[in-house]
């Protein structure tokens, strides 16, 4: 790749990285691992940054395709995903680290982490517009490590949770979730009200 391509992807992935609201994902990782193992955070970071890319990939190379095929709008999606991620912010609101920690059920890698935290409006509207303006194999590939990369530093961040929790302990981890629940439903809500909007019209 040339100068410019590399510039491009560094560019591309830290706009993509911003997008993905790493400390949204960071307070709810923190929180939903407290009963974790050292190795199974470390799996959890993996597979959260996994599906992130995963999804991200599939929605800058087929996002369009997608929404034709099941035969739902980009803003039907919206509403979807702002009342999933009003409810993530509401279980943020609702917890404040002072109950003892209990081990989760099901996986939180994907859901809430991965969707609707990494992946979310922001971030799945941007993949979706670097795609449908993806003209030729060169700029395709430019997304895809661009969103590699993204990935890439989220599972960095992710793994640096003991130490960011250390920092902060219970009651900044408390203060920080309740801040990321409240900025989680104020763009829930724009999403939502962005979503009807569209569809009214």
């Amino acid at each position: 790749m040339d100068d410019m391509a590399v510039g491009n992807i560094v560019s591309m992935s830290i706009k993509l990285y911003a997008l993905m609201t790493p400390p949204a994902v960071l307070s709810a990782f923190i929180s939903g691992t407290r009963s974790y193992n050292r190795e199974e955070k470390a799996l959890v970071a993996c597979k959260t940054s996994l599906a992130i890319f995963i999804i991200g990939s599939l929605l800058f190379l087929f996002g369009s395709h997608l929404f034709t095929l099941f035969g739902f709008t980009l803003d039907a999606f919206r509403i979807g995903v702002g009342l999933l991620l009003f409810l993530t912010a509401i279980s943020l609101m609702n917890d404040d680290c002072t109950q003892p920690p209990t081990k989760q059920e099901g996986d939180i890698s994907v859901v809430p982490l991965a969707i609707p935290l990494g992946m979310g409006p922001a971030s799945i509207g941007a993949v979706m517009v670097m795609g449908a303006s993806a003209v030729d194999l060169h700029e395709m590939l430019v997304g895809v490590f661009s969103l590699l990369l993204a990935a890439g530093g989220m599972f960095l961040l992710l793994c640096l949770a003991d130490g960011v929790a250390r920092v902060l302990h219970r009651t900044g981890i408390a203060v920080l979730s309740k801040l990321t629940g409240l900025l989680l439903a104020a763009i829930a809500a724009q999403v939502v009200f962005t979503g009807i909007s569209g569809f009214l019209k």
